[in-house]
């Protein structure tokens, strides 16, 4: 049997209210016994906990956090620091860090995902809808990124009004800069609501305009869609309003790719992110 690997791992809990010390497991940090660079971070893809303890939760912000801490851990910010004064730095008065546990795992990877399993989401399978719509084509561009190894490397929730005015509402899903081109990612269902697909389509000329200013470099939009065969059924209207927002930003020049192009994408990412 391969040596296991002697791990250190903490969990995340946000906390609403301190007084009332009410708590739901939100994360899991993961590194090598005494060893800080080799951090790994992950929080859940699933708020609904978190938003049924509290309806007001920025759940937003603590999606950002993620990043934020794999960055710091990866350009070494977090040198010889301790995880506590990590997260002080790092984290809302929200959120909570757990002392310190060992643990033995064959692989890190392998040791995240039990973890994860075990404190954060052990119900997930039993009292969860399936994910439709955006939030599945969401979670399937993070994975295939996850699996590549590129989503710790990737902007996430890019705020357009830095490149096209301040008060822009839209935020890009995800995306990464490459030589001469900056490449972001969305995820639009054509299911039921074509307005999204609309606003992507209005948005693309100035995001391009401000790309060029702000980056010197020229934008690749990807809308991300479920492929028609999900949506169409016996065809119809479905399909006619699948049809109207594919052309709709492809009229405008988005590069409209379905989940069942995510792979070839994301193995694209990793090669240009790990150059």
């Amino acid at each position: 049997m391969p040596e296991r690997i002697q791990c250190e791992f903490f969990l995340l809990r946000y906390v609403p209210d301190a007084v009332k010390n009410e708590f739901v497991n939100i994360g899991v940090m993961l590194r090598e016994a005494g060893r800080i660079e080799t951090t790994r971070v992950r929080f859940t893809r699933d708020w609904s906990r978190v938003r049924c303890m509290d309806p007001d939760a920025d759940t937003a912000l603590l999606e950002a956090m993620e990043g934020e801490i794999a960055g710091r851990v990866r350009d070494g910010g977090y040198a010889s620091k301790p995880a506590m004064q990590l997260l002080e730095e790092s984290l809302s008065t929200s959120v909570q860090i757990t002392e310190v546990r060992g643990a033995l795992a064959e692989s890190m990877p392998a040791e995240l995902e039990q973890l994860m399993r075990l404190y954060v989401e052990p119900m997930r399978e039993k009292v969860s809808r399936k994910k439709s719509g955006r939030a599945s084509i969401a979670a399937s561009m993070r994975s295939e990124f996850e699996r590549a190894g590129a989503w710790d490397l990737m902007r996430k929730r890019i705020a357009a009004s830095q490149y096209t005015r301040a008060g822009d509402p839209l935020k890009l899903d995800c995306g990464y800069r490459s030589a001469a081109l900056v490449r972001m990612f969305q995820a639009v269902s054509l299911e039921g609501d074509l307005e999204a697909a609309k606003v992507l389509a209005f948005s693309v000329d100035r995001l391009r305009v401000g790309v060029r200013k702000v980056e010197a470099a020229e934008l690749d939009l990807a809308a991300i869609v479920e492929p028609l065969k999900l949506v169409a059924g016996d065809g119809g209207e479905a399909e006619d309003r699948y049809r109207f927002g594919v052309e709709t930003m492809e009229e405008q020049g988005l590069r409209v790719l379905t989940v069942n192009d995510l792979s070839r994408v994301a193995e694209t990412a990793r090669r240009e992110l790990l150059v």
